[in-house]
């Protein structure tokens, strides 16, 4: 059985895992916000947004897909993964892209995609969508408990 601190690191790690953080990055957003802001940065990601509109078929690919270029935010090439969506954001897919093997299938699996109600996709043809509202805390599915990395944090 791991003690408090021991919780406390686990959980900080799931969360580095979870979204591809480096230490100082995570440090850097427990400094300054409350948990609703942090989890509503983190959902807001470039890279997760991909995935949570179906672009994607994982978080890790999402993230990949933003740095090698293949995602457009309002028309114009974004490669930071860390990118924060905001409301009215129209986020896609690069047109040379479609066609490459990464993106075969995307179609259908958008079928079976539950896109949470802060997004919308816009356009299946151009896999297109688009941040209609702020993410809020009943959107949020964690496989963490963000209160134990406050702790860790606030040491």
């Amino acid at each position: 059985m791991p003690t408090e601190f021991g919780r406390q690191l686990q959980e900080k790690q799931k969360i580095q895992i979870f979204y591809g953080l480096t230490n100082r990055q995570l440090q850097g957003l427990f400094a300054e916000s409350s948990k609703e802001k942090i989890m509503a940065q983190l959902e807001q990601r470039l890279d997760r947004v991909v995935f949570l509109l179906g672009f994607a078929g994982s978080p890790r690919i999402g993230r990949q897909l933003v740095s090698h270029g293949h995602i457009l935010v309002n028309g114009r090439k974004v490669t930071v993964s860390s990118y924060h969506v905001k409301i009215g954001d129209v986020i896609s897919v690069r047109p040379e892209s479609r066609k490459g093997k990464v993106f075969d299938g995307v179609r259908e699996r958008l079928a079976d995609v539950s896109v949470p109600g802060w997004l919308k996709i816009t356009s299946l043809d151009e896999l297109k969508g688009e941040c209609i509202a702020e993410s809020t805390s009943s959107d949020f599915q964690f496989p963490f408990d963000i209160n134990l990395v406050g702790q860790f944090y606030s040491r």
